[in-house]
């Protein structure tokens, strides 16, 4: 078991930066989940510390070694790519045990590990079976049982899930996360999808641009963005984004968009006041956003004007696009609402639920 360090790492091809400043701790034992846009260099920091990628500057340290210059093989670590990368013409005890011939570990050893990693993920009906007979689901399988009988340090994720489908996706992630409870080793998993980041990490790092944005658990990511890229970037439906200024009305402080003003409660408004007359942008999630014959009982709802859209109906609840003035939002209803297309409704917003950022900084105002 060993902790990672990333410690001011950058990696430049040519003129651009794919990986700018990277310094990120992760504890043993922990999973941690890469996530960002397309692009972003999340998998350009994984292959960095698998040593794929030469390192522009900085360290990378697996435990207390510096790996900057160890060879891939040496540095204890087993990585599970976003493709299968299976041998065709190989058994599935067959692809497992690759590794471990190569690496010329004892035939009993090497059985004994194939059958128990092929136990733990479910698949030891399947060792004598090829590559194209597998299911995807099983194949992703064979791939993450070819890295756990190598007994890694560390194990490292590339988009592992991106080539199921949904529901094999849902089933892929509990098994993943069970894998790491019943493993104990330290898990770093890159991904695009912050579904998959908010069900399965322990943390989560937000990258863009190669830049860390912010490194925290899921959910005080959720409940306490430091920005709006990571504001807009994790939850589904992303938060909503409206530009406006804070503006006093005697005693009470104003959020004023334009096309609404929404008073602000006068235990959070304190905060705030220091920014009165400032541009900022208000942050409401969808969920945050009610029909008002249903709004939870003991919030601060504010009340605003605005034209539906669009519905869409999800069974358990009704996701409505609407129309005040110039902005577009996505309100998360109850699925009783009576909402229909172009009609003009109030809809109330929860005020101890917002978040406020400087428009000119974008970092959130606390």
């Amino acid at each position: 078991m060993a902790s990672v360090t990333y410690e001011h790492v950058y990696k430049k091809f040519g003129d651009v930066v794919a990986v700018d400043d990277l310094d990120i701790q992760v504890a043993d034992k922990e999973f941690l989940v890469l996530v960002g846009p397309s692009g972003c260099g999340k998998t350009t920091a994984l292959r960095l510390l698998a040593g794929l990628e030469e390192i522009t500057s900085g360290r990378i340290l697996i435990g207390d070694r510096v790996v900057n210059d160890v060879a891939p093989k040496d540095r204890d670590i087993a990585m599970v790519f976003q493709s299968y990368a299976l041998y065709p013409h190989l058994s599935v005890y067959d692809n497992m045990a690759f590794g471990l011939k190569l690496r010329k570990v004892p035939r009993q050893e090497i059985d004994r590990r194939v059958k128990e990693a092929a136990e733990i993920l479910g698949i030891q009906n399947l060792l004598d079976r090829k590559p194209r007979q597998l299911s995807g689901g099983q194949r992703q399988r064979v791939a993450v049982g070819r890295a756990i009988v190598r007994e890694p340090k560390v194990f490292l994720f590339d988009e592992p899930l991106s080539n199921l489908d949904a529901k094999l996706r849902v089933a892929m992630r509990a098994e993943i996360s069970k894998l790491h409870q019943r493993l104990q080793t330290t898990f770093i998993y890159v991904t695009h999808d912050q579904t998959e980041a908010m069900t399965m990490a322990t943390r989560i790092a937000v990258i863009n641009k190669g830049k860390l944005q912010q490194l925290d658990t899921p959910q005080n990511l959720y409940d306490r963005p430091g920005n709006l890229f990571v504001a807009g970037f994790i939850g589904s439906p992303a938060m909503n984004f409206f530009n406006g200024k804070l503006v006093k009305d005697g005693e009470k402080l104003i959020v004023d968009t334009g096309d609404f003003a929404v008073p602000i409660p006068a235990e959070r408004a304190k905060v705030y006041l220091p920014h009165t007359g400032k541009n900022i942008v208000f942050g409401i999630r969808p969920e945050n956003i009610h029909d008002p014959d249903f709004i939870p009982p003991g919030i601060h709802a504010e009340k605003v004007a605005a034209r539906v859209d669009v519905t869409e109906l999800m069974g358990n609840e009704i996701f409505v696009y609407l129309v005040s003035g110039q902005n577009t939002f996505i309100a998360r209803v109850d699925p009783r609402s009576r909402f229909r297309i172009g009609d003009q409704v109030q809809i109330a917003l929860n005020m101890d639920n917002f978040h406020i950022f400087d428009a000119e900084t974008e970092q959130a105002i606390r």
